[in-house]
């Protein structure tokens, strides 16, 4: 889930700073369709297109990855035979692995292709885990990469942008035709709220679609009973220390909502155990 986060992160940031932008546009500009399609495309795509680019780096900083170069111990030797061995099995170039710090079973990936990727995991995860869920929690992440998760994400996500800024447009322009007055200002960013909480119903739906296919993606890689262990040790921390972070994320959720990106692992666990 943190890949989502930091993408929707960037995301975010940088249609807050188009949009302010656009209120510096001038009116004729504002208020021709055609101009403002072309700026609401390039600023939509650019938007996703740049945090795709950023997701990788800032995943780094963020959370504190330590990328392991030269393996220190035995687990960290595992770790990159267990992602060599699974990129060799995805047709997909040998990632980038890291450890960052923290208490929570918790794994992520994320990288702007296939081919130049990061897979990190929480040192939670590596103490609470056996081995074997360890590797189908790796071969899931892997999957994310081989499926170009994250360039789908972008698309999608750059799609969204151009319908908030267009949409928001609209409604401002129906409040104030002349894009002068306060008004429109008012209008366009009142719309960016509503058509934003809207669209982020699509690109949750479009994420939990995508996990159930990681989730197949890491019975590959690992074993079916395997993904299903690691998915079953997560439920089962939601009764009784599972970190707030895991829980805000969405990873272990067992309530179903439109603004989930990630379906309740008893669904997930539901659809292996029938595949």
């Amino acid at each position: 889930m943190r890949r989502i986060f930091y993408f929707l992160a960037t995301n975010a940031a940088i249609m807050v700073v188009v949009s302010i932008v656009i209120q510096f546009l001038p009116a004729e500009y504002r208020t021709q369709d055609g101009m403002f399609l072309v700026f609401a495309l390039v600023a939509g795509f650019g938007g996703s297109i740049v945090s795709l680019l950023m997701s990788k780096s800032m995943a780094k900083r963020s959370a504190g990855v330590q990328v392991i170069t030269q393996p220190r111990n035995e687990t960290e030797q595992w770790l990159l035979r267990t992602v060599e061995r699974q990129a060799q099995q995805a047709g997909i170039g040998m990632p980038e692995v890291g450890i960052f710090p923290s208490p929570q079973m918790n794994a992520f990936a994320t990288g702007a292709n296939r081919n130049n990727a990061l897979v990190a995991v929480s040192q939670g995860l590596l103490q609470h885990m056996t081995r074997e869920e360890a590797e189908a929690v790796l071969g899931h992440e892997i999957a994310h990469v081989a499926n170009g998760d994250m360039i789908t994400l972008t698309l999608i996500q750059g799609v969204v942008n151009v319908f908030v800024l267009f949409m928001a447009r609209a409604l401002a322009m129906a409040i104030d035709r002349d894009g002068r007055g306060f008004g429109y200002h008012i209008g366009f960013m009142v719309g960016q709220v509503i058509f934003g909480f809207l669209a982020s119903i699509v690109v949750a739906y479009f994420s939990r679609v995508r996990e159930y296919r990681a989730d197949e993606g890491g019975a590959e890689y690992a074993s079916r009973s395997s993904m299903i262990a690691a998915l079953e040790r997560l439920r089962m921390g939601q009764a009784g220390e599972l970190p707030t972070q895991l829980a805000a994320f969405g990873i272990n959720s067992s309530v179903k909502s439109l603004f989930s990106t990630h379906p309740p692992l008893e669904d997930r666990i539901e659809a292996l155990r029938r595949g």
